[in-house]
């Protein structure tokens, strides 16, 4: 008779010691997202494809307490950094941005151009499931959006059946890139 992996834990736990069933439990259970991490490209590669080999020095943008309610209504839930990391040169701002899908933090890489969106790349994926949003046919959806007056993208975005989360964060952190790209060129 097969066990599912619930049933197996009470049965090793009442022959062989809640101890070793503990252990069992952990690896079955938290085993499947410990390790996944995916990684498509690097901060560093993903600046010098975006910005050119010669990547600028980084600056910082304070998030003023007047841009915290529109960040927090754009993500969904509060923002915790008070400075964040961007590239500018010329027109183009490149975004290092990261947000939780259902578990685990999805960093993602945004250039926007002109005050539309011109490349979105999925750098690190760490979620077991909705790894699909890293492909083209996905983030080619993003390019030339831009932010509407109540922070929403000009159009549409495609979900992808089983990455439900996954698909929201992306959306979520370009609006948060657009955002914060608008907040720079209004200074």
């Amino acid at each position: 008779m097969r066990y599912g992996p619930e049933k197996y834990f009470w049965r090793v736990a009442r022959g062989r010691g809640f101890a070793v069933a503990l252990g069992l439990a952990a690896a079955v259970f938290l085993g499947a997202n410990a390790g996944a991490q995916e990684i498509y490209q690097t901060p560093g590669e993903f600046l010098a494809e975006a910005l050119g080999q010669t990547i600028p020095p980084a600056q910082l943008l304070e998030i003023s307490g007047e841009m915290r309610p529109d960040v927090a209504r754009i993500l969904g839930h509060r923002y915790s950094p008070d400075r964040l990391r961007y590239w500018h040169a010329g027109e183009r701002t490149a975004w290092i941005l990261e947000e939780i899908g259902k578990y685990r933090p999805i960093t993602t890489g945004i250039v926007i151009s002109g005050g539309e969106i011109e490349d979105v790349r999925v750098l690190i994926y760490r979620e077991s499931h909705g790894w699909e949003v890293h492909h083209d046919f996905f983030t080619d959806q993003f390019k030339g959006l831009t932010l509407d007056s109540r922070h929403r993208l000009s159009g549409r975005i495609d979900g992808i059946s089983g990455a439900t989360l996954s698909v929201n964060a992306l959306r979520a952190l370009a609006r948060l890139a657009l955002y914060f790209d608008q907040a720079v060129h209004a200074d």
